[in-house]
C-alpha cells in the first residue's frame, strides 16, 4: 500500500521488452470447457489468507472458472519487476496485484487489457466507488485496472500523553501551526518522547505524506504546463513546517524504509502523534495504546487527504482467459467479498455501497477512529497516474529529508527538487 515500488528502475526498458510480447501459448479451455486463469495477488500474512480463501470461494461457486492463485513467487514489493520480466517472457498472468504508482508504466505494455468499456458491468455502479479510486485506475481517461484496495491518510495520537503533559486532544478542523505548537508541548526529552515522527528513507513514505499539504496550498504535483512541477512556491511553504518540527526538535526520523521504527516507538508510549493509514490500526489496538483519530490539520480550513490505491491489472491472455479474469475481478470487488477482505487486511471498504454494508457499519461502530478514514474518503486526492510520478517523488523525498536533517533550507530544497522532476517530465514517453 502507498510504495513506490520500481518503476523508475524499469519503466525505461519496458517499452522494449513487451512490445514484441505474445500472448499465452494456450487459451486456458480445458476439455470440460472449464477457463483456468493464473492470480499473482503478492499478498502475505493475515491477507494472504483472506485473498486466498476468497478464491477458494469463487471457485466453487463459479463452475466453468478455476482460478489459480500460486502467486508467481512475488511479493506486491517485487510484483513490477516480475510481471515485467515475464511480459518479456511471454508467459505472464492474467491477473496481477500493481501498486497504484505502478500503474502507468506497466499499463504502457499492449498486454494490459483496457477496461474502459467493462466499468459498466457488475452489481455497483462504476461511479458508487469513491472518487480516488477511479481516477488511480485510470491512465490517459482510460480505465487500465479495477481498484483492489482504498486507504487514507489521518493523525492517530496518544491520548495518555496528551493527558499527562495536559494538551486537549486535537480536532477535526486544526491547523498545521497548531500542528506544530503541539508536537513542541508534547516533547520531553528527559522520557524519550517525541510529539510526532516522519519516514525519513526517502522513499514513497516519506514524499506522499506531504501532497495534502501541497494541493491543500493549491499546489499540484504537475503544472499546467505538464512540462514542470506546480508545487514550486506551495512545496516551500510545506517543508517549512517540516523545518519548524526539525528547528523545535519534536520530531523523530524514522531513516529505515516503510517506517516501522516510527511506529514502534508509538506503539511503545514514546511518540504523540502519527500520521497514517488504517492498516496501522490493529497494531495499535494489539499494543493497547489509548489512542484517537484526527483529520490531517490544514493550512485552509478545507478538508483533504490522500489515498494511494492499488489495483488488480489484467493481461491479455486470449479472449476467454480474459473474459474470465474479468468476473472474477469484478466479483472480487463487489460489496459482499470488498467488506470481508477489509476486515481482514485493515483497508477501507472500495465504494459508498460497500461502506454502507452492515458488517462494515459494525465494525466502524467497535473500531475507534475507523470512521474517521473512511469519513475522509470523501476528500481524499491520489497521486497523478503518469510514467513521471517515481522520479518526480524520488526528488521531493530527497527534499524532504535535506529539510528534515538540517542541510538545506526549503527554498534550496525544492530549487533540487524543481531540476531533477522538471526534467523527468520533459522526456517524451
Amino acid at each position: 500500500m502507498l510504495r513506490l515500488g520500481a518503476s523508475a528502475a524499469v519503466a525505461a526498458g519496458l517499452t522494449a521488452t513487451v512490445s514484441g510480447c505474445s500472448a499465452a501459448m494456450d487459451d486456458g479451455v480445458g476439455p470440460d470447457g472449464r477457463v483456468t486463469i493464473e492470480l499473482w495477488h503478492g499478498q502475505v500474512d493475515s491477507s494472504k489468507v483472506a485473498v486466498e480463501a476468497m478464491v477458494r470461494e469463487f471457485n466453487r461457486t463459479h463452475p466453468k472458472i478455476r482460478v489459480d492463485a500460486g502467486g508467481g513467487g512475488a511479493v506486491a514489493d517485487d510484483m513490477l519487476q516480475k510481471v515485467t520480466a515475464a511480459l518479456a517472457a511471454g508467459a505472464y498472468p492474467d491477473v496481477a496485484y500493481i501498486y497504484g504508482s505502478d500503474l502507468p508504466n506497466i499499463a504502457r505494455s499492449p498486454q494490459v487489457v483496457d477496461l474502459t468499456s467493462w466499468t459498466g458491468h457488475g452489481a455497483t455502479p462504476w461511479q458508487q466507488y469513491w472518487p480516488a479510486a477511479r481516477e488511480a485506475v485510470t491512465v490517459n481517461k482510460h480505465v487500465r485496472a479495477l481498484p483492489a484496495l482504498i486507504d487514507s491518510l489521518a493523525v492517530v495520537y496518544n491520548k495518555k500523553l496528551f493527558r499527562q503533559a495536559g494538551v486537549p486532544y486535537p480536532k477535526a478542523g486544526w491547523t498545521w501551526d497548531e500542528f506544530v505548537e503541539t508536537a513542541r508541548r508534547l516533547t520531553d526529552p528527559g522520557h524519550g518522547v517525541f510529539g510526532t515522527g516522519w519516514p525519513g528513507a526517502g522513499d514513497e513514505d516519506t514524499t506522499w505524506r506531504l501532497w495534502p499539504m501541497i494541493w491543500d496550498l493549491g499546489g499540484e504535483i504537475v503544472g499546467p504546463d505538464g512540462r514542470s512541477i506546480g508545487f514550486a512556491d506551495q512545496g516551500v511553504r510545506a517543508l517549512q513546517t517540516l523545518a519548524d518540527l526539525t528547528r523545535d526538535h519534536c520530531v523523530y526520523i524514522d531513516s529505515k524504509p516503510g517506517g516501522e521504527l516510527m511506529y514502534q516507538v508509538f506503539t511503545g508510549g514514546r511518540l504523540a502523534m502519527v500520521a497514517t493509514g488504517p492498516w496501522k490500526l490493529p497494531d495499535i489496538i494489539d499494543a493497547k495504546v489509548d489512542y484517537g483519530v484526527v483529520p490531517l490539520p490544514t493550512y485552509s480550513g478545507r478538508p483533504l487527504t490522500i489515498s494511494g490505491p492499488d489495483t488488480w491489472t489484467i493481461f491479455d491472455n486470449g479472449p476467454a482467459r480474459s473474459r474470465a479474469a474479468k468476473e472474477f475481478v469484478s466479483w472480487l470487488i463487489q460489496p459482499d467479498q470488498d467488506v470481508r477482505l477489509d476486515l481482514t487486511a485493515g483497508t477501507l471498504p472500495l465504494s459508498r455501497i460497500s461502506a454502507a454494508r452492515p458488517a462494515w457499519l459494525r465494525e466502524v461502530e467497535r473500531t475507534t477512529g475507523l470512521e474517521v478514514f473512511t469519513k475522509a474518503l470523501d476528500t481524499a486526492r491520489v497521486r497523478p497516474v503518469i510514467p513521471a510520478y517515481p522520479q518526480i517523488s524520488q526528488a521531493l523525498g530527497q527534499a524532504i529529508i535535506s529539510v528534515l536533517i538540517g542541510s538545506r533550507t526549503p527554498a534550496q530544497a525544492i530549487r533540487a527538487c524543481a531540476s531533477t522532476a522538471n526534467a523527468a517530465l520533459r522526456i517524451p514517453r
